[in-house]
Parts: structure tokens; sequence; C-alpha cells
């Protein structure tokens, strides 16, 4: 490498994959403060965003518990559908599980004894444990979502966390007032409803959390980031059974929640079930028996911009079907819940990669309506595993 043009080296280097990236530290000395230097980490992230995304994938389940691994579709040298797969370290925790992420930096918690969070780099393996939330009473908190991101302002990472106590939502108002989120009166028609949320914040790198004050709604849990625009995003439940679905954004850097316009046009007997992002944009994912409908916000924020982009029909990859069930994939006596089906991205070739009951990975091609069946290649694993996000960029943790 000494006889290349300096100006090269940074070129070859910016476009490796992150593991191959990772190794090249060890080169020499020069090498590893180049490849620490801001300038080259935004060189690497604005290649590997034109590319197919990479994936972590957390396995769960006997007898192999927590094990994260990395996916990668460029690996394979005959490209097509498969995703080779790199075991990765783990960080030496208790059991955890990987509840949210932001640019191939990891958000988990801890399962047993202490229910904590840290942020970890499977790559450099650094990672912080975070300080725990202190609440006036914990035992009344049941449960929780958690959002991780980028402030753009001053270049921190936040954790989101916001916690109920009691889970029905119905007897809540039907419409709250959504221009003054921030820190709202609780007021006596919210103070009589059966369910109460607070929210929580923590620059990391702080020493403790910051309370935003009680909210009056309650969001979808959901297995992937949703951030775009700097924002992230939840689906609201409504307080009625026939009221439509909300779709709530949390602004990093003011730290103030807003609603999103939702499509005025989709049918009345469809609720939104998943948010996603598709190539940059804020997208929601619908169904009914015949299939799921990808809503695509082009443009943010804007209702107007809201189209119907994808329908995907039923379908029922091989490995969930039973062992005297001929090739055929379509047989609609098998059938599949939408509810376990999961849309994870888009694909540079515009296929959608889905995820069925968190044991098979499918593309389909909107262009042919067909349905690929995606190999994954790791050995020893018989259990079922879990796609959480897919990496973008490299990023580099300075623990202090």
């Amino acid at each position: 490498m000494d006889c290349l043009p300096r100006e090269l080296v940074p070129e070859i280097l910016s476009r490796l994959p992150i593991p191959s990236l990772v190794q090249s530290k060890s080169v020499c000395r020069a090498w590893r403060i180049f490849i620490h230097d801001q300038e080259f980490v935004d060189k690497h992230f604005k290649r590997m965003i034109d590319n197919d995304p990479s994936f972590i994938l957390q396995i769960i389940g006997n007898p192999i518990q927590n094990q994260l691994y990395f996916g990668d579709f460029s690996s394979h040298p005959n490209g097509g559908n498969v995703m080779i797969t790199k075991k990765l370290t783990i960080p030496p925790l208790s059991n955890f599980h990987l509840v949210s992420s932001y640019n191939g930096l990891l958000c988990l918690r801890f399962t047993h004894p202490s229910f904590g969070l840290c942020i970890y780099n499977p790559f450099t393996r650094d990672y912080i444990e975070l300080p725990k939330i202190i609440t006036r009473n914990p035992a009344s908190h049941h449960g929780s979502v958690l959002g991780f991101g980028l402030d753009p302002t001053t270049k921190k990472y936040k954790v989101v966390e916001v916690s109920y106590k009691g889970i029905t939502c119905r007897t809540l108002p039907r419409r709250v007032a959504i221009s003054s989120m921030r820190r709202p009166p609780l007021t006596a028609a919210y103070a009589s409803s059966s369910i109460e949320s607070e929210v929580y914040i923590l620059t990391v790198g702080s020493p403790t959390w910051r309370n935003l004050g009680r909210f009056p709604f309650h969001f979808m849990w959901q297995k992937s980031q949703v951030l775009v625009h700097d924002k992230l995003h939840w689906i609201y439940y409504p307080d009625t059974i026939n009221a439509t679905d909300l779709i709530m954004s949390f602004d990093l850097a003011n730290e103030q929640f807003n609603e999103v316009p939702r499509p005025d046009f989709i049918s009345s007997d469809r609720r939104f079930r998943e948010l996603v992002v598709l190539r940059g944009c804020l997208s929601a994912v619908s169904s009914d028996n015949e299939g799921l409908e990808i809503w695509v916000m082009k443009e943010y924020d804007v209702r107007e911009s809201w189209i119907k982009e994808f329908s995907i029909g039923t379908y029922v990859p091989r490995i969930l079907q039973p062992n005297d069930q001929c090739e055929s994939s379509n047989n609609s006596r098998f059938y599949l819940p939408k509810r376990s089906i999961r849309v994870l991205c888009q694909l540079r070739s515009g296929g959608i990669l889905l995820e069925y009951r968190n044991k098979a990975l499918v593309i389909y091609d909107p262009h042919c309506r067909i349905f690929h069946d995606l190999q994954v290649t790791f050995a020893g694993i018989s259990t079922y595993f879990r796609i959480v996000v897919h990496v973008a960029s490299l990023n580099w943790i300075e623990i202090t």
C-alpha cells in the first residue's frame, strides 16, 4: 500500500464493508488514526447508504442465547438471494435484548437482574452503560417503548423512553391538543383515564435522565428503529375501536411531539400496523386478508405526498410450510397471520425485504410480483432469529 498515491487510500478504504474496515485498523497506527477521523466516517456513511443495507441479527432461544450476527448481501461472490452472516462478539453483560439502534450503534436492555440499558458498538466492541431512570414509583410502570438517535444540533446521542402505567387507552378523550404537547397539564379528563405515560430522555454521557412530563397517549411498540428527518416515529393507539390510528413524531433537537399527517384516502377498514423507513422515506404498512399495503410519504410532513406504492399478496415461505407441502408456496390452505410479517427495507433492485415469523427472510419483487426465499447462512442455528436493524455506517464510541 505504500506505493499507492496518498489520495487513493481513503477511496479504497471507504468502499470496504464494515467488518473489513474494522480489521484494517490493525494494519498500522496511521490507518487506525485515519479510520477514526470524522471526515472519513462521513465519507464511508455516504457510500454505504447507496448500497443494500447490512443487518444485525439477534439469535433468540436455546441453546444459543443472545448471540449477534452481522449479515451482508455484498459478501456473497455470486450475489443473488443469499445473505452471508458473521458472528459478532457480544458485550460482557448479562442477558440482553436489542431494543433500538442508530447508525450501527446498538441500544441493549439487560433482561436480568438490573433491566438497565447500554449503548454497544458491535464492531469496535466499545460499550457504555447508561444510568438508570429514577421514578417516583418504579413498580407502577408496566411497559415502555424506546427510541435512540442523534441530536442534529449538538451532535450528541439521545435515548428516549416512554413509560406506561396501565395499558388500556380506550377511555382517553378522542382528540388531544397536538400544538402544545411539550409538558401539557394533566387535566381532570386525563387524570381520570386508566393510562398514563411519562417521557424520559437521556443525553448519552449525562449522569441523569430528564423527565419531560406526562402525556395522554399510548404508542405501539415497534421492533425496529423508525427515524426520519431526525425525528423518532410511533403509531399512536386511538381511544376508540373505530377511530383511525395516528402517527406521532418526537424531534430529537427540540424534544417536542407532533402529529404527522396520515393519508386521508386509505380505506376505513384498514389500520396501520407498522412504520418503516423505505429509501429514506417514512412509510406505513396496513393489512387485510388480501395482503399488505405499503404507503410511502414522498415529501416529509406533507399529507398530499402519501401514495400507496406497494401491494403485497399472501405468501408462505418454504421453511414455514409443512413437510408434506408441495413446491408451490402460495397454497391458500395455509394461513399466515399478517402480524407475523414485517417489512424491513427496500433494496437497490427495488425488491422489498420481508421477515416472516422470525424464521424466514423473503425478497418480494414488486415489478414481477414474485417472492424469492432468501438463504441465510450461519452454522448451528436451528432456532428462530430476529432482525433488528440495518447498519448504514460505522461509528466509534469514545468511552469516558
